[in-house]
């Protein structure tokens, strides 16, 4: 049996390293291997309500919560299937290895069955929500089944993959409520998503090295040109796509040019988030995100700018 440090990635901590500590109970490996940390994503769900000034409405507010709550567990369920298929591969990894199935702390039929019924709860409690974001559901459930299944290992096919499970999250959110989502909002978070994912295929090739090729053959197929192009690219129009966003979509007014103003904290988190991405230190987006003061503070602010020029016309009124 091997001892781990408790300071687990999958729950927000550092890597981990061989200490004393012994395995974890069951229920903490269950938990571990729902991958909480990474539920950070589903805040893209909430994105087209907070866009569209409504954020704060009950009637729009609580279908919001009630759909993050479902790609939580629907994404967790997946997670546990995926584990259980990969298990074998991930012990060869340094830091998957130590994943509740890879380590023997859940057998793999049992993360399956605990996968499956956590997919049952998250499809049924979707099609109570309403038909649209169960369908948007429905989708990001097959396509990451399809993921898991084999197209991970198709190169550009498993990054553009990864990206539209982003661009899904944020598509349902608008489904759950019925609200309106501009295209330039779509574009800035499909290429977003894009963005982020290159930065994070780059940095798994570096922290695998020579060996990435082994942990996942489709690293082996990514040039540090090409992901640093595609890099490149989605920025370029991820940026584009936001300044649309916020100069069409927003009119401006004497003393009400705060979205407009969002432009520049945006474009700074973008570039802090490429220099982390070219340091090879994107290999989990949400570890970024989480743990990097500068990113969090120019996000802070862009967020601000963002509720005050929403919220603050609409008080005026």
């Amino acid at each position: 049996m091997e001892a781990i440090d408790d300071r687990d990635p999958e729950l927000g901590g550092s890597p981990r390293t061989p200490s004393r500590h012994t395995r974890p109970s069951p229920a903490s490996a269950f938990l571990r291997l729902a991958r909480p940390k990474q539920w950070v994503k589903n805040a893209l769900v909430f994105s087209s309500t907070a866009a569209s000034g409504r954020l704060f409405e009950p009637h729009y507010l609580f279908p919001t919560i009630a759909a993050a709550v479902i790609f939580s567990l629907s994404a967790s369920g997946l997670y546990m299937i995926n584990d259980a298929r990969d298990a074998e591969s991930d012990r060869h990894h340094p830091q998957k290895r130590l994943r509740p199935v890879a380590a023997g702390w859940i057998s793999p039929r049992a993360a399956i069955l605990a996968g499956v019924s956590l997919l049952l709860i998250g499809v049924a409690s979707a099609l109570l929500l309403n038909a649209q974001f169960a369908l948007a559901l429905g989708a990001y459930v097959v396509l990451t089944l399809g993921y898991s299944m084999g197209l991970k290992n198709q190169p550009v096919i498993d990054i553009s993959i990864v990206a539209l499970g982003f661009l899904l999250r944020a598509i349902a959110g608008a489904l759950a409520t019925g609200l309106p989502i501009s295209v330039w909002f779509l574009t800035v978070a499909a290429f977003g998503s894009l963005f982020m994912v290159s930065g994070k295929r780059y940095g798994e090739t570096q922290e695998a090295g020579h060996l990435a090729a082994e942990h996942r053959a489709v690293l082996g197929t990514y040039s540090p040109a090409f992901l640093n192009y595609v890099r490149s690219l989605s920025s370029a129009v991820a940026i584009a796509g936001y300044g649309l966003w916020a100069f069409e979509g927003f009119r401006v007014t004497s003393g009400y040019i705060y979205i407009q103003l969002s432009t520049v904290p945006f474009v700074v988190a973008i570039l802090l988030y490429a220099l982390q991405a070219d340091l090879g230190k994107a290999g989990t987006p949400e570890d970024v995100i989480l743990h990097n003061r500068p990113i969090q503070a120019v996000g802070a602010i862009w967020a601000l700018l963002i509720m005050v020029g929403l919220y603050l016309p609409r008080l005026g009124r």
